[in-house]
């Protein structure tokens, strides 16, 4: 047993018993929420208001459904660097398509996934089958799909807009004070628990991320799950995209940059290692609340973009020295 695995075995033994079977790393990160949100209170005391909340969790569902996709990816021992214009391309052929007519309208929204999971399915095969590192091959078509856009837009930004189905979804409500965006990412986020923990599915992608050779010699097809998981990572990725368009009432050129690391730093802050094969999705769900506290705390503290970037950096930098190198254990 090494180290690592000593001292975590320890906390969870000083714990609760009902959080026992927690990860450390969750209690940790949902600690660090109560701490962030007690720290707002101090600046203003509206920090803590029910409508405050709530606005905060409806920014925290487009990185909410991109953190998902990633997820999916890390556990395997993988990352998605094209996240950036695979949402902006979601984004932007969803407002396009849209000016089709009523026919144009229904298929917006649906058109722009499979825009994205056209490229995760591209970004999975040059990793399963051509055995290229994903930080490579999703690096170069998040290039692609920048180049695309920018041909199709003219480097211009686009005068599309978002239909009124994209606005619905992501600022309407269906529950009364509820919006909507947090109900999509609610039922996002009840899909992969089912996922991770239901599924032959998800066992594979445990056993992958552990060990991809024991995966197959057990009979696992592995290049069917990689491909499968950048699937999902470049549709969520392109929803999330669309969901924004939504918010904002149009796409926008580079939209989605902002939101690439984020999306690890979520990931890694909910204790899901960076090598695979370990992490919850209840982990995810408190590392992206807990990135969109620290935004707005940054922001209410006029921390120019700059600053930001690098608090992101080193989070996760001191999220990989406390968990990256644990054992990965499903």
């Amino acid at each position: 047993m090494t180290e690592a695995t000593e001292n975590k075995t320890s906390l969870r033994a000083r714990l609760p018993a009902p959080f026992r079977r927690i990860d450390p790393a969750v209690l940790i990160a949902f600690g660090c929420i109560l701490l962030l949100l007690f720290l707002g209170s101090l600046y203003s005391s509206n920090f803590l208001s029910l409508e405050y909340l709530l606005q905060q969790l409806k920014v925290a569902s487009f990185l909410g459904v991109i953190a998902a996709g990633m997820m999916l990816v890390i556990l395997l021992g993988q990352i998605d660097l094209s996240v950036p214009w695979v949402m902006t391309m979601g984004a932007m052929m969803a407002c396009a398509v849209a000016g089709f007519g009523t026919g144009g309208m229904i298929l917006a929204i649906p058109f722009g996934i499979f825009c994205g999971m056209v490229f995760g399915l591209l970004n999975g095969f040059g990793v399963a089958y051509m055995r290229i590192p994903s930080m490579i091959v999703t690096l170069a078509t998040n290039v692609v799909a920048q180049g695309l856009m920018v041909l199709y837009t003219g480097g211009f930004s686009p005068q599309d807009s978002a239909p009124e189905a994209m606005r619905w979804l992501a600022t309407g409500f269906i529950i009364p004070g509820v919006p909507n965006a947090i109900l999509v990412w609610a039922a996002i986020s009840a899909a992969m628990v089912f996922l991770l923990t239901r599924t032959t599915f998800g066992r594979s992608v445990y056993g992958i991320g552990n060990s991809e050779r024991a995966a197959y010699l057990s009979g696992i097809d592995t290049r069917r799950i990689v491909m499968i998981a950048f699937a999902v990572s470049g549709a969520l990725s392109a929803f999330g995209g669309v969901l924004l368009a939504g918010y904002a009432s149009k796409a926008a050129q580079a939209m989605g940059d902002a939101y690439l690391l984020p999306s690890i730093a979520a990931v890694v802050l909910g204790g899901t290692s960076i090598l695979g094969g370990r992490g919850s999705y209840l982990g995810t769900v408190a590392g992206v609340i807990l990135i969109t506290l620290l935004q707005s705390i940054l922001s209410v503290m006029q921390m120019p973009e700059a600053g930001r970037q690098i608090v992101y950096g080193i989070v996760i930098i001191v999220m990989l020295l406390l968990y990256g190198r644990g054992p990965a254990s499903p």
